[in-house]
């Protein structure tokens, strides 16, 4: 493994590096950065949490002049938390260098916007819909760019945005650099490199496995009104440090939620429907450690890198196995093991080993936790942290009524009720009610009587329906004969694939055309 200071990097540079407290590169940062320091057009194939950022980061700052009052890079991202954590992690590699960066997405004050641009930042980071609204608007200009990033390429696409990339990468100039990362290499995404790319070198830091190896896996099969049950004695027993929970729609990630904070445990939502603000602070809270539970859809986590998440929980199975592979990818994480646990009701049996197919991992079965387990993994922990407290001391001005109620109560009662006061066991009592959800069904294929085939198994519809963020009418999505139909409590709409462009949203922003959350417009 490579140090950084084996790349010739700036001192200033380096001096952010040491400061963040890393020392050897990451796979993808060791390949990847002595090509992007020669200025070569590149393909670097990672997944997320694997230091990509970095990778096309340094050598950005490196090249850049700190004077220059031009944007002379761009860094387009699938999502808004995807540009706004982009834009950080730049701005802390390029601190002690002096480099401007500017975050640009949708769902913020485009005149907001506007006034950043005035103080001449020289890497723009932006999701393409609102980075075209300001080119329209004459308001960001790329005739300067020498370097365009490309940043989770195959989400971009997935999103809708292959038009919008097109026409941006068309106002940058043809002497340029152009890297592109991308978790997976489908053809658009080759026809995007054949198209923008020249002579690119290709970098891949892609495990056999689709599943990362330092994630622990299993399923519970549990009825569908027990999950919440499981879902209270999971997280009783595994105790999560940090713990995302993922739900099918809106609707489910606020009734659970809700549910989680009457049982006692700290969580909080996240989902399209949420403000910006809103999004911000539960992003915030969870980072800081103020909530340990993060109940979110598909689309609100997209682009979401939190360190030190140690559970994930598919409280409802993703309707598509790279879904899967997305949602469990937010733990394990450097290096670290993380757990990935499944509610699968019976009737979903089906799906989970259409799941098991495509990712090519076996997911174990595990029994549903019992009561008495979930007691005793709760009181396990308050134990310790009892233990803990004791052995800090400073305990003096408490002893005085601990002394006084010893007098009137049995030591070990009075032991016991504190535990179950600190267990939040008298909360257990709290009536929980979810909607039920629909299970994910395998459709398969009837045999052709006519042919005489078998049936094939699995038919297109397994994939059919992106129903990443039904909205509360109960709406679903899904693939209609025209496009991507979308039900919106009634009311139907045909989006197509033929490169339409998409409708505009209140705040002047490009909707991507497959995004179910309303809150990712990039």
């Amino acid at each position: 493994m490579k140090t950084f200071t084996e790349f010739g990097l700036e001192p200033q540079v380096l001096q952010a590096i040491t400061e963040l407290g890393f020392e050897e590169a990451t796979p993808i940062q060791s390949q990847s950065i002595p090509i992007a320091l020669t200025g070569k057009d590149m393909i670097g194939q990672a997944q997320t949490g694997t230091g990509k950022t970095a990778a096309f980061g340094l050598p950005l700052i490196s090249k850049i002049n700190k004077n220059e009052d031009r944007i002379v890079a761009l860094v387009m991202t699938p999502t808004r938390e995807l540009a706004i954590q982009v834009a950080e992690e730049i701005g802390k590699l390029s601190r002690f260098k002096g480099i401007r960066s500017l975050p640009i997405y949708g769902g913020q004050d485009i005149g907001r916007q506007i006034r950043a641009l005035k103080k001449k930042p020289q890497i723009i980071i932006g999701t393409p819909g609102r980075l075209l609204d300001h080119i329209n608007r004459k308001t960001i200009r790329l005739d300067d760019v020498q370097t365009v990033v490309l940043d989770e390429a195959d989400e971009m696409l997935d999103m809708g945005f292959m038009e919008d990339i097109q026409t941006i990468l068309k106002l940058v100039p043809e002497e340029r650099q152009t890297m592109l990362f991308s978790a997976t290499m489908p053809p658009n995404i080759q026809k995007l490199a054949q198209q923008f790319l020249k002579d690119p070198e290709h970098v891949s830091v892609i495990p056999k496995h689709v599943s990362a190896p330092l994630i622990d896996q299993a399923y519970i099969e549990v009825p569908e009104r027990q999950k919440f049950e499981a879902l209270s004695r999971l997280i009783d027993i595994e105790s999560p440090d940090l713990a995302i929970v993922f739900g099918r729609t809106k609707r489910r990630v606020d009734e659970l939620a809700e549910a989680l904070q009457k049982r006692g445990y700290s969580a909080d939502g996240l989902h399209g429907d949420l403000s910006q603000h809103q999004r911000d602070t539960v992003m915030r809270k969870f980072r800081d450690g103020s909530i340990d539970v993060l109940v979110a859809t598909d689309v609100a986590a997209r682009g979401l890198d939190v360190s030190g998440v140690s559970h994930v929980v598919n409280f409802d199975l993703p309707q598509d196995p790279e879904s899967y592979v997305h949602r469990i990818g937010r733990t394990g994480r450097a290096g670290k093991q993380g757990t990935a646990w499944s509610f699968v009701t019976p009737r979903e049996m089906d799906h989970l080993h259409f799941i098991e197919r495509v990712t090519r991992h076996r997911i174990p079965r595990k029994p549903l936790p019992t009561m008495a387990e979930a007691i005793e993994g709760k009181q396990r922990v308050i134990a310790e942290q009892v233990i803990e407290i004791i052995e800090n001391g400073e305990l003096n001005e408490y002893k005085g009524l601990a002394i006084q109620l010893l007098e009137q109560y049995d030591s070990v009662q009075l032991l016991a009720a504190a535990m179950k006061l600190l267990t939040g066991d008298n909360k257990k009592e709290a009536e929980i009610q979810l909607t039920p959800e629909d299970p994910i069904r395998v459709k398969r294929r009837k045999p052709d009587l006519r042919s005489g085939r078998k049936p094939s198994g699995y038919g297109r519809s397994n994939y059919g329906g992106y129903n990443r963020d039904r909205n509360n009418s109960g709406g679903r999505g899904g693939y209609s004969k025209g496009g991507y139909g979308r039900d919106n409590g009634g009311g139907s709409r045909d989006r197509n694939y033929s490169g339409d462009r998409k409708p505009r949203t209140n705040n002047g922003d490009r909707r991507p055309n497959r995004s179910g959350d309303s809150s990712y417009r990039g």
